[in-house]
């Protein structure tokens, strides 16, 4: 048996209700199942000293060590492990887009500092194909030691058929009769003024759902990170046709996606892009970036626009939003696709990365 400790500090920090707590809970759950049948043991390590020399943990505990996540401008990773090690990237966009995500001194230390003890690492995983370049790129990382797991949608991710369960959800958040829907956070790479923009322009109701949305009046907008949002701010807080629902259970978030006529994520860039595939589960049709992480996960499934171009957002979103028929076709690609995924495909090949470093 060989026991793997699985660090799960994004359970409670603020990434638990952003993508990284997703990624951590779903695969910490199914890997749990999935390696008690394949002679693995996998125990959480709930903190994890990363500012000392040396890692003060009972190494002889766990054969192999597993950090979910990473971060450009801050220490995620010890100084020393001295067993083997794998660390999850979703994706290394602060470091594609400097201008965007500037480090300061703090952050620009940091990343000396990551690059250096990431080098520890006798596998890399990642979400996307398209990740693999940049990781190589940005980090020094050989592609040898790269591999891209996809993600998946949660089970609870379905169609809907029971009208009541809609209508409640519906009165709860005093939604739309139709409307387009955006799921996430309000980094730049999110592109939220040009998603609102297009759609604004024709006219249509705009549901965000996501706790930061909710809470930027409280967020110190003067931040480098954060200078995009005070104009969007002005238009979010003044139009009656945006609703910012703030972070929403999975169960309820479920239905949303049911009740939603689009669902439009416009970034930038993506590591992965969970929403498009929760999205395409729930039978919701999905107009997105055409940017390769998300044409890798969507397919045919989507359409696509130039995330630069507010009228071709607006060209695609409108495209959706009236024609019935085009929603059926792409709502029955969608939930093909969707169907190619799932948590217990990527706990697997996880697993896999393991024994590459333990047999």
């Amino acid at each position: 048996m060989k026991t793997i400790g699985f660090v799960t500090s994004p359970l409670t920090d603020q990434n638990a209700v952003r993508g990284v707590g997703f990624y951590t809970r779903n695969l910490l759950e199914n890997l749990k199942i999935l390696g008690s049948k394949q002679n693995f043991d996998i125990q959480e390590i709930k903190n994890l000293p990363v500012r000392q020399v040396g890692l003060k943990l009972k190494i002889k505990n766990y054969d192999l060590i597993h950090i979910p996540y990473f971060s450009p401008f801050a220490l995620t990773i010890p100084v020393k492990v001295k067993v083997p090690l794998v660390i999850t990237i979703h994706d290394v966009t602060p470091l594609e887009f400097p201008d965007h995500y500037p480090p300061g001194f703090r952050g620009w230390f940091n990343i000396q500092q990551q690059k250096y003890r990431l080098h520890q690492a006798g596998r890399i995983i990642t979400d996307a194909y398209a990740s693999i370049k940049s990781i190589h790129h940005f980090l020094n990382i050989p592609y040898s030691r790269i591999r891209f797991i996809h993600l998946a949608a949660d089970s609870v991710y379905r169609p809907i058929t029971d009208r009541r369960i809609l209508a409640r959800i519906k009165t709860k958040y005093d939604l739309p009769d139709k409307f387009v829907l955006y799921v996430g956070d309000v980094n730049w790479n999110k592109n939220l003024h040009g998603l609102t923009a297009a759609v604004l322009d024709l006219h249509i109701p705009l549901v965000i759902v996501g706790q930061q949305a909710r809470e930027i009046e409280h967020q110190a907008l003067d931040h480098p990170e954060l200078r995009h949002l005070p104009d969007w701010l002005d238009t979010a807080s003044s139009n009656p046709l945006i609703h910012r629902l703030g972070f929403v259970p999975a169960s309820d978030l479920a239905a949303i996606y049911n009740l939603a006529a689009v669902y439009c994520l416009a970034s930038f860039a993506e590591g992965f892009g969970i929403p498009v595939l929760e999205a395409m589960a729930c039978g919701t049709v999905v107009a997105c970036s055409r940017i390769p992480p998300l044409s890798e996960i969507a397919g045919e499934a989507a359409l696509y626009f130039d995330p630069a171009d507010s009228a071709d957002i607006s060209k695609v979103v409108h495209q959706l939003f009236i024609d019935s028929h085009l929603r059926s076709k792409h709502r029955q690609l969608g939930l093909v696709q969707s169907a190619k995924f799932s948590w217990t495909k990527t706990a697997g090949l996880t697993l896999q990365v393991y024994r590459e470093l333990l047999d």
